[in-house]
């Protein structure tokens, strides 16, 4: 068993690494401030591939693994969690329902633009009234001359309303017991999108409401076979989950190493903080919880990469990791005192970002249903 990474995926995390401290880092706060979401570094990111990690080459993306993917959006979280949130969204949520399910002409039409990170997508799954109970959407879709009409909301979705979005895949009840996926183009007469939503965290990332109202759909815009939206969407969440929980553990490694250095610099009497016991041991327990985190996720990566089931994995990364980052960055905000409480401090950024992410893609409940049914209960 080799636990060393393979060379290209050191050269990518290494990479990546140089560019959020260098490039994305300086900007982070001021984009929190402005509540703005970061266009030009999107654009930038999207120029290198970076938004098309997973997708094979053929299709416009660069052709990485899973693997590939996971330790991206940790490297992207370790800094800002609002944009590694864009890049997962965009490609696990947006970008792969048409690479997974996508006809030949669907795959040519849209995957080389979101592939390459020229334009962005967003998946439209929760409603006001159906959020774990993804199976209560109430939003219709009915075919009328070669149309599908569709009506109904969704909430907090990511990615929707940006000025480079350019889709979104929604979940609609085609019949009685039938829901689908369609593609609903940017500009569609009847598709409305709300102002941005003002979040507790992730605050440059853009999160919107939509609204359907008479939208009308060329009939080709379904993904895959009619009535198999429940199945497909289950299988993107699997998949997403793997990226959510690396975002978990990005934020996790990144509130450490903020935390390591502020105990080695602040002093209180008349030594670093760090040399004291009850703050060494917050950061003993990090750096191990963190390395278990690790595992898990790359585990449930290589698990899909080799074509194997890796929900249960996924699930358990998710659950693991969501919590793991909230036990970080609250120590994280202890160990900085006064200071952590302060929005100059990125600590406390950290902190706020961190909550969702033991809510969205599968709650931590939700979470620990999937894994009790892998384990036959």
């Amino acid at each position: 068993m080799d636990l060393d990474l393979p060379s290209e995926h050191r050269l990518l995390r290494d990479t990546i690494r140089a560019y959020m401290v260098d490039e994305v880092a300086p900007l982070v706060d001021q984009h929190e401030r402005e509540r703005r979401f970061p266009i030009e570094v999107v654009r930038h990111i999207g120029e290198m591939g970076w938004l098309g990690i997973p997708i094979p080459e053929d299709e416009g993306g660069a052709g990485l693994d899973t693997l590939a993917y996971a330790i991206a959006i940790e490297e992207l979280a370790r800094v800002d969690q609002s944009f590694a949130i864009t890049v997962a969204a965009h490609t696990s949520l947006g970008t792969m329902p048409i690479a997974l399910f996508g006809t030949d002409e669907q795959k040519t039409r849209w995957l080389p633009p979101l592939a390459s990170g020229e334009r962005l997508a967003a998946f439209g799954l929760t409603e006001p009234g159906a959020g774990s109970d993804a199976g209560a959407a109430r939003t219709t879709a009915r075919l009328d001359a070669g149309e599908w009409v569709v009506d109904g909301s969704k909430m907090f979705i990511t990615n929707a309303g940006t000025e480079i979005s350019a889709m979104v895949t929604i979940t609609a009840r085609t019949g009685e017991d039938e829901i689908s996926n369609i593609v609903v183009e940017n500009g569609t007469p009847g598709y409305d999108i709300s102002p941005p939503l003002h979040k507790m965290g992730w605050r440059s990332s853009d999160t919107r409401g939509l609204t359907f109202a008479d939208c009308r759909v060329p009939e080709d815009h379904l993904l895959g076979p009619r009535g198999k939206g429940f199945r497909q969407f289950l299988e993107i969440l699997d998949g997403g989950r793997i990226s959510v929980a690396a975002l978990g553990l990005g934020a996790a490694q990144g509130a450490y190493e903020m935390s390591l250095r502020y105990a080695n610099e602040r002093e209180q009497f008349g030594r670093p903080i760090g040399t004291f016991q009850a703050v060494a041991f917050k950061l003993a327990d990090m750096a191990t919880e963190i390395e278990a985190g690790r595992q898990l996720v790359y585990q449930a990566a290589w698990l899909k990469d080799r074509g194997r089931d890796f929900a249960q994995m996924a699930a358990m990364a998710k659950l693991y990791t969501g919590e793991l980052s909230r036990r970080v960055c609250n120590e994280a905000v202890q160990i900085h005192g006064g200071y952590g409480f302060m929005d100059e401090y990125p600590v406390s950024r950290f902190y706020r970002d961190q909550k969702v992410l033991e809510i969205g893609e599968g709650t931590n409940e939700v979470q620990r249903m999937v894994i009790a049914r892998g384990l036959g209960l």
